[in-house]
């Protein structure tokens, strides 16, 4: 698809709350973003003009409840094809259930939010280098090199529309055994919190992304969480 429409702000609260306002093929982009959100609530800033701040919406009004449910996963992949041009020879991987690891470090975020017959697909991607804060610079990069927001934001979009039709018309499979390839978790030792306050998380050896989104911990089946690793064991 490449009629998208790009709507565009030098600065805005969220980009995902801005693109409650659209329909089907509208992407909203910024700057900077003043509230900027990942998952379980986590707080994403960002250094004005450095990174790709973008919301797609996408029409999921006749799909099934649990197809939508693996847009994230979708959109992993769809960034992950469109980051790899940009950081060749290094190793690009999915780690569920929305982000994108370059190198063992995350460059990508994605957060998914159900608007009526949309989803709202937003999607973080660190572009240029950064001074990152020292909570996290053990555990994220960027792509660098001759990556600009511009051509990431177009990679993306190419990307994701070309695997939103894929998920439409064939459903997730051949998409899944693309995202089983590329699986950062699977064989090594995981922990995994379901909420942001879980004191009981799920723990053992990852089983790799299910068919039906899911991660396989030890034989449990869990659909949302948070994923740390422990360990590598192969």
């Amino acid at each position: 698809m490449d009629n998208w429409k790009i709507f565009h702000r030098s600065e805005t609260t969220s980009t995902n709350l801005d693109a409650r306002s659209g329909v089907h093929g509208d992407v909203f982009t910024a700057d900077f973003q003043s509230a900027g959100r990942g998952r379980l609530q986590h707080k994403w800033i960002s250094p004005a003009g450095a990174n790709l701040l973008m919301s797609v919406v996408l029409g999921v009004g006749e799909l099934p409840i649990e197809t939508a449910a693996l847009l994230p996963l979708v959109a992993g992949l769809a960034v992950l094809r469109a980051v790899e041009p940009f950081v060749r020879g290094k190793s690009v991987r999915i780690k569920w259930p929305n982000d994108v690891y370059v190198d063992g470090k995350k460059v990508c975020g994605i957060l998914c939010e159900r608007q009526g017959d949309n989803v709202i697909v937003g999607i973080g991607v660190n572009v240029r280098e950064q001074d990152f804060s020292e909570d996290i610079r053990a555990r994220a990069t960027f792509l660098g090199g001759t990556a600009t927001v511009e051509a990431v934001r177009d990679a993306v979009l190419d990307r994701l529309f070309a695997y939103y039709h894929t998920l439409v018309q064939s459903g997730f499979d051949p998409i899944h055994r693309e995202i089983a390839a590329v699986d950062f978790l699977k064989g090594r030792e995981v922990s995994v919190r379901q909420t942001d306050d879980d004191s009981s998380p799920i723990s053992g050896l990852c089983g790799g992304i299910a068919a039906d989104g899911s991660l396989d911990v030890s034989g449990t089946k869990i659909y949302a969480g948070e994923a740390h690793v422990e360990s590598l064991t192969r």
